[in-house]
């Protein structure tokens, strides 16, 4: 007789362990053997974060171990059970690696194959290839493409989060259910008690600190005492939320007539405005995208606005972003006047709340929804249907989309969707959200989810001229520590441009992304293949970057850049000044939202600015999908690399009175998560 002995690794997540039977067959290339129940007399099996080692007995040697299969079969009632891994000692010895790392529910039975990372091309045993289409043929009856709303990306095929599959969805309900965790954040920030005023105005400015007292953060008091300034309001758009839009202006567009003597008194070069655009100092921001959209009208008692301003920025001699000049809707003329600095001060102060409720419209929805969220959901279902779990790429992406479609599922099921909580406190709930993602998924191609490239993009490469853009900066570090990995991955397993080539599976998911996540779009430029090792690198890297440091960088900062209502309106309700001259305390107040709406936007920002329990940061693989030695030495220089980046920043930081960090790798979470 010759002994098997089988390690069997149980997770620790809630309700993992399991009290039913669970078989396992152990798949040699000469035999198989006898299907044996595991279980110990007297002894709790398959508990939560149990280890458990089982003798499997055969005749005679099986060979080489290729395949182990589990079956799970209902003791009294179906009880779900979590495997993470199992590892095989033969009679000889040796170890062999199965990772599995999914649910078995129901009486379901798996077959895995050992965790060594292998292409199509290099499957040469006919029981291998087997098991490989196998899978993913269940994969594309399980992971279905729907279009959730027309002209998005495509999404999962579920309606809600109990309809996904178990594999994918989140340990704990509770813990992302939008509806629970904003009232638990009304209820802890203590805004609960101005909910029966929904509809009445604030009194005055220090009337928002009623709802704001209990922040303790740096930034967000910081944000409190500074909005107003100018200095505040240009840095926002070089490290706030939404530091994506601001370019440097090559040319004063028709559309935004700006003159010398308007902002002659600003500048402070001598140099006329058409010598400063010449120079680089004049940057612009331009909120076209939002020009026509239409404003939420779920309430009947409350008209809230919308507008699509632009917005001209001066680098000063200090490199200090100034704002300059602002135009409250993209059409110039007498009831659309340009409003300048040396306006009464209540006339600029609303321009510029103007422009803070049009970036926060553009955060929320493209910014952050459109291109992380949904754009690594289409990334993900097409990971699943297109690359078996044996595939080197899908071992690399598998920690990226962690969550990820768990997370979308219940965004359409409670936040976007209609009468959601989108609506309750946002200009662009009641369905302007859905025509505004249409709209810029016009301009959504591939190179513009590339990091460099879109920075180079907008003319804000380089360093010298704004050294204070450490979005730019920390997010160029990160990007090349996470293109370096994953070049190390794919040199690894991909030893020509031609074996990229020849990866039928790579070449379908590539395929997949463009064909059916973005329905074939030809706006979208995605790219139909990829011919080579750089090729793919690059491409994995966006998928790698966008799911991690992107979606940090635009997530996590909403509660130290939105928390102050003024600084981040989600709605306007009056509509924006047609003249100068009119604007004062009164009109701004009741421009702003409600009581009842910042207490929803205000918990809003905090729970979507929430860490998720057991976190998992950029470098972090605790699941080893991977068992080779060379990867696990990629994984470790990538990790000593993003250890020196995150020290870097924190150096820097000590001596900021604004600290930037949310591109440092300790806080970019794995996937998106929330």
């Amino acid at each position: 007789m010759a002994s098997y002995t089988v390690t069997i690794s149980t997770g620790s997540q809630w309700f993992a362990g399991t009290d039913d039977y669970i078989y396992i067959t152990l798949v040699g290339s000469e035999r198989c053997s006898e299907r044996t129940l595991l279980d110990k007399p007297l002894y709790d099996d398959f508990e939560r974060g149990a280890v458990d080692s089982y003798q499997v007995l055969v005749r005679e040697s099986l060979g080489t171990i290729v395949l182990v299969k589990l079956e799970k079969r209902k003791y009294w009632m179906n009880d779900d059970w979590y495997c993470r891994n199992i590892t095989v000692k033969t009679p000889s010895g040796d170890y062999v690696e199965f990772p599995c790392f999914r649910w078995l529910v129901n009486d379901k039975e798996v077959v895995l194959r050992d965790g060594k990372a292998c292409l199509p091309q290099d499957d040469k045993i006919s029981l291998l290839k087997q098991h490989r289409q196998k899978e993913l043929e269940m994969r594309r009856t399980t992971y279905r493409w729907k279009e959730w709303q027309p002209g998005f990306p495509m999404s999962i095929d579920a309606n809600s989060h109990k309809d996904l599959p178990h594999d994918i969805r989140f340990d704990s309900e509770k813990a992302v259910d939008f509806v629970l965790n904003y009232s638990k954040a009304i209820e802890n920030l203590f805004v609960n008690q101005f909910m029966h005023m929904f509809q009445t105005s604030w009194d005055d400015f220090a009337d928002f600190e009623k709802i704001f007292w209990r922040i303790k953060n740096t930034i967000s008091e910081y944000v409190m005492q500074h909005w107003k300034e100018d200095f505040m309001f240009g840095y926002q758009f070089l490290n706030g939320c939404n530091p994506v839009l601001i370019k440097k202006c090559t040319k004063l567009p028709d559309k935004f007539p700006v003159t010398h003597e308007m902002v002659s008194v600003c500048l402070e070069r001598k140099l006329t405005l058409e010598q400063e655009v010449e120079a680089g100092n004049i940057y612009i921001v331009d909120y076209e995208v939002l020009d026509g959209i239409s404003p939420n009208d779920t309430d009947p008692c409350t008209a809230q606005f919308l507008t699509a301003p632009m917005c001209l920025l001066y680098k000063n001699t200090e490199k200090k972003v100034l704002p300059i000049a602002i135009q409250l809707s993209q059409t110039p003329g007498e009831d659309n006047p340009i409003f300048l600095p040396t306006d009464k001060d209540y006339d600029w102060l609303l321009a510029k709340i103007w422009v803070r409720s049009a970036d926060f419209q553009h955060h929320q929805t493209i910014t952050h929804l459109l291109r992380t969220h949904l754009m690594t959901e289409v990334f993900a279902v097409a990971m699943f249907r297109e690359l078996p779990a044996v595939h080197p790429v899908y071992k690399l992406l598998i920690p990226h989309i962690r969550f990820t479609i768990a997370i979308n599922t219940k965004a359409r099921e409670q936040l976007i969707c209609k009468c959601g909580l989108f609506d309750k406190a946002n200009v662009l709930g009641g369905g302007g959200h859905i025509q505004l993602v249409r709209k810029a998924m016009e301009s959504l191609t591939f190179r513009s989810l590339t990091f460099p490239d879109i920075i180079k993009s907008r003319g804000m490469e380089k360093q010298e001229e704004l050294p204070t853009y450490f979005y730019r900066d920390d997010g160029n570090r990160v990007w090349e520590a996470t293109k370096i990995f994953v070049s190390d991955v794919v040199h690894i397993y991909y030893s020509t441009d031609e074996a990229v080539q020849a990866d039928e599976e790579i070449q379908a998911f590539v395929k997949e992304v463009r064909s059916c996540g973005m329905q074939d779009s030809e706006s979208c430029e995605f790219p139909k293949s990829v011919k080579s090792r750089e090729e793919l690198t690059d491409y994995l890297t966006v998928i790698v970057f966008t799911a991690s440091a992107q979606h940090a960088a635009v997530n996590f900062g909403q509660y130290d850049w939105c928390s102050w209502i003024p600084n981040a309106p989600s709605t306007m309700r009056r509509p924006p000044p047609q003249q100068k001259g009119l604007a004062d305390a009164k009109m701004i107040i009741d421009s702003l939202p409600d009581r009842g709406r910042s207490c929803w936007h205000l918990g809003a920002v905090w729970a979507l600015s929430q860490y998720q329990e057991n976190e998992l940061y950029l470098g972090m693989y605790p699941d080893e999908h991977f068992v080779e030695k060379p990867v696990k030495a990629a994984m470790e220089r990538f990790r000593k690399q993003l250890t020196e980046i995150t020290k870097s920043i924190k150096r820097r930081n000590q001596t900021k009175n604004l600290p930037y960090y949310n591109m440092s790798p300790d806080r970019i979470p794995n996937s998106v998560a929330i």
